[in-house]
């Protein structure tokens, strides 16, 4: 077994898997070349501050100059807190696909009510949702969340259009979630892989409501709508723990004990399904990210890694309401558990017609010029 120097990474977490000549693997590699990539913190902060007025300007006279996705959890609420301070005037829009903790939703309330922010909530259909996320949890394949981040993903699309507003505030970052080893998680956007595994393992009633985005329209929104998504916390000194101390003061924000748990499923689906079904915990690749931008010692990280990923009391309660709301007995969960996992790549996906795409650019490019 291969151990990286630098994390806690090792080649039991991915058959992609190298070491340089100083041990590193190839997941702190790429971290640390994403990172360069930015430049320092002067080159970083003169980037941001024009994208600011950038976005500023192009939203004189519009009600909002830009969108942020909330979910009640310490990114976007960061986010929230630092359009405040930068003047922006972004729309609020959280996306509520049935499993939102109770905290979740106070901590989202509390963050609009003291920021002045106008918040539009988009329910999906419940019964639609739920046929989705069984048809994967059937399938057996391990990003069950791609159907939530697709429909966000989406939602949030549909709305730019609708509003005019070119920009979105992404909170992906590369400080605290940079790195998922292969094989831990797959294309959220891929709509068609969604519908194959749908079509053979759901219910057989169409998807009439559900957001999503074909191939053909994210080529429509990149070319004629150019829609910009800016990851902001990137340009950042982003620190997770003072965030948290800074959101908890400033917004009345409220922790939830782990990375995504303001949604029921996902805690569930992090806890329990991956590390019992698929044998992956998620806290390594977290933790491996937060080594890298020097958030956690390895030391503090192998700590870490010897709690349980979830608590041996809470989870009963937590997989009895998770199995009472997807409608699941215990015997229909426990074989979906004990079935040998699938590969997304076992069912239809995109990745060909990205192949093609990415193909008729090169051949085009001498064209242009």
């Amino acid at each position: 077994m291969l151990k990286c120097s630098n994390c806690i990474l090792t080649s039991e977490d991915s058959d992609v898997f190298a070491l340089d000549e100083k041990g590193i693997c190839n997941y702190c590699n790429y971290y640390y070349s994403s990172v360069n990539k930015l430049g320092d913190a002067a080159q970083r902060k003169k980037w941001l501050d024009t994208k600011v007025n950038e976005i500023k300007l192009a939203g004189k006279g519009k009600a909002y100059d830009c969108i942020l996705g909330v979910s009640g959890g310490v990114d976007s609420s960061y986010l929230a807190y630092w359009t405040k301070q930068q003047g922006l005037r972004p729309l609020m829009v959280h996306f509520d696909n049935g499993w939102n903790s109770e905290l979740a939703v106070k901590n989202i309330e509390s963050l609009c009510d003291r920021l002045g922010y106008e918040l539009q909530t988009h329910v999906i259909n419940w019964e639609e949702f739920k046929e989705l996320q069984l048809a994967y949890l059937k399938a057996g394949v391990v990003d069950i969340e791609a159907i939530t981040d697709h429909a966000i993903y989406s939602t949030i699309l549909n709305i730019a259009q609708k509003y005019k507003i070119k920009y979105t505030i992404n909170g992906f970052n590369f400080a605290t979630e940079a790195i998922m080893p292969k094989g831990w998680a797959f294309d959220k956007m891929d709509w068609k892989n969604i519908v194959d595994i749908y079509s053979k393992y759901g219910s057989g009633k169409p998807l009439k409501t559900f957001p999503h985005v074909t191939f053909w329209k994210k080529l429509y929104y990149h070319w004629f709508l150019k829609l910009e998504s800016i990851q902001v916390l990137n340009y950042l000194n982003y620190n997770k723990d003072q965030a948290v101390e800074v959101i908890t003061k400033e917004v009345g924000w409220r922790n939830y004990g782990g990375k995504h748990h303001e949604s029921i499923f996902t805690k569930f689906y992090q806890t329990y399904i991956l590390p019992q079904k698929f044998k992956i915990d998620k806290r390594r690749a977290h933790l491996a990210t937060l080594i890298c931008s020097g958030q956690v010692t390895k030391e503090q990280a192998l700590l870490e890694l010897q709690k349980p990923p979830y608590n041996p009391e809470e989870i009963l309660k937590e997989r009895e309401y998770v199995l009472k709301k997807l409608g699941l007995s215990e015997e229909a969960f426990e074989k979906i558990m004990q079935e040998k996992p699938r590969s997304h790549f076992e069912f239809k996906t995109e990745k060909q017609m990205w192949s093609n795409y990415f193909k008729f650019l090169k051949i085009l490019k001498p064209w242009k010029k």
